[in-house]
Formats: structure tokens, C-alpha cells, sequence
């Protein structure tokens, strides 16, 4: 076949967080297909088609991806951050994989970008300098129980946690139950950060103890990271730093 398929990651907002990979594959493409937002990152230009579409219609989105790449197009499939973390990769996987037979023989690529939770993490310091997990808390694709579950478990197995898709406007009751759980699990002094829009001109980073957190410090452009129990703070007149050691011992090196 002579169309091809890229799976690309825009970073977190910041145009100079993209990698040279990407920008290439854009250069080329015919289409860019992804979600509205993300979209209208890509500047218009003669013989580019821009294929904007819902939040709520990955497989859709990626199933025309597909059939434009097998019609011999070269297509970009866009998402925030890395298209493998809770994005667009995965999507075009699951309908590759129930679609014909001869979408399988396609050029197809995943396109790593940098992820709102490693922007994050550079902003603030380090924290997750040692292992953590990441849970997207949205319920969309999930039910709740699931989520909690591996809250909890994550949060009993002492991992710095990133948090994706905090709280929306639909469910802004959600992440009052997961800050009560962490306070349950950790205590009132593990620190928090919440970090608004890394990389853009709303960027905020605010640091405080989970008995201090409330539910409206975040939103769905907010990424939100819990410190293990060795994360530490280091004050200073430019603002804190968090990290977590490297040792498991948490001695200072």
C-alpha cells in the first residue's frame, strides 16, 4: 500500500516540546485527523485536510484514519502529550485489529511525544524520580469501583502517583472521593502538586499538603501528582523543588 499512518504526540502545549519526528511527519502529511483541540494546533496549508472530530469518538476517529492511510493518503493522527499514554495509539490498535484484513499491511508508526505528566514533573523538580504509576481518573472507559480500587492499591504500595483527567464539570465530585482516599491512605502531610496547563501561557504549579488539597484546585488541564512517602521539598527564595530520591531508603546521596 502507499499510504501511511503516523500516531503522533503534540507535547503538553508548548510548540518547542515537539519533536523533530513529528514536526516532519506534519510536513508531510495530506490529513490530520484528532480531536478539535488538538487539531487546531496544525496550521492550515494547500494540501493538508484537517479532520477535527468529538472527544467521544476515538474508534470512529481512528477507523477513518485507517481507511484514508489504506486509500493511499498519508495520514497523522494527533493527541496531546505521548499518543500511548491514555491517547490515540491504542484506538487505532483496537480497530486495526477488529477492521479488514488489509489495513494490517499498512506503513503504520507511533510518534512518542512528551507527556503532561513528565512536563509536569520537570516543572516542579523531580517527583517522580522513583517508581510511581499513573491512573487516568476519568470514568468514561471505567467504572469508579476500578478506579478506586487501584487508587487504593497504588496508594498502599507507597508509588508517587500522576493523575490524568482529575476532575471535569460532569463528575467534579469524583476527585472529593480520591482526595479522601489519599488522606486516608497517606495522612494529611503527603505533598501534592497540581499543575495548570505546563508549557503555556496559563501555566500554574501550586504545591501543597494533602490535608490542605481541595477538590477546585483542578480541572481536565490540570495534571496532578501525589509524592510517595520519601518525596521531599526543598525551599528556596525561586520557588520549592519536589523530588523523590532514587534510594528506596531515601537517604540523601
Amino acid at each position: 500500500m502507499s499510504g501511511s499512518l503516523s500516531i503522533a504526540g503534540l507535547g503538553p502545549g508548548d510548540e518547542a516540546l515537539i519533536t523533530p519526528e513529528v514536526t516532519a511527519a506534519l510536513a508531510g502529511a495530506s490529513d490530520v485527523i484528532g480531536y478539535i483541540p488538538y487539531v487546531a494546533r496544525i496550521a492550515p496549508r494547500e494540501g493538508l485536510t484537517l479532520h477535527p472530530s468529538d472527544n467521544r469518538v476515538e474508534l470512529d476517529r481512528a477507523a477513518h484514519a485507517l481507511d484514508l492511510a489504506a486509500r493511499g493518503r498519508r495520514v497523522v493522527v494527533v493527541s496531546s502529550g505521548d499518543p500511548g499514554v491514555f491517547a490515540m495509539a491504542a484506538a487505532v490498535f483496537e480497530a486495526l485489529e477488529a477492521g479488514p484484513a488489509h489495513w494490517r499491511d499498512l506503513d503504520i508508526r507511533v510518534l512518542p511525544g512528551i507527556t503532561a505528566m513528565l512536563a509536569a514533573s520537570a516543572r516542579a523538580g523531580a517527583p517522580l524520580g522513583h517508581d510511581f504509576c499513573a491512573i487516568n481518573l476519568s470514568d468514561n472507559l471505567k467504572p469508579w469501583d476500578l478506579i478506586e480500587k487501584r487508587l487504593r492499591l497504588a496508594a498502599e504500595a507507597d508509588f508517587a502517583m500522576a493523575f490524568y483527567n482529575p476532575r471535569s464539570k460532569a463528575r467534579p465530585e469524583g476527585f472529593e472521593r480520591v482526595l479522601e482516599l489519599l488522606r486516608e491512605v497517606c495522612g494529611p502531610d503527603r505533598p501534592i502538586l497540581f499543575a495548570h496547563a505546563v508549557s503555556t501561557p496559563d501555566e500554574q504549579l501550586r504545591i501543597v499538603p494533602l490535608g490542605q488539597a481541595c477538590a477546585d484546585m483542578a480541572d481536565m488541564r490540570t495534571m496532578v501528582i501525589v509524592g510517595s512517602s520519601l518525596t521531599r521539598i526543598i525551599k528556596r527564595a525561586a520557588g520549592p523543588i519536589l523530588y523523590t530520591p532514587r534510594s528506596a531508603l531515601g537517604s540523601a546521596s
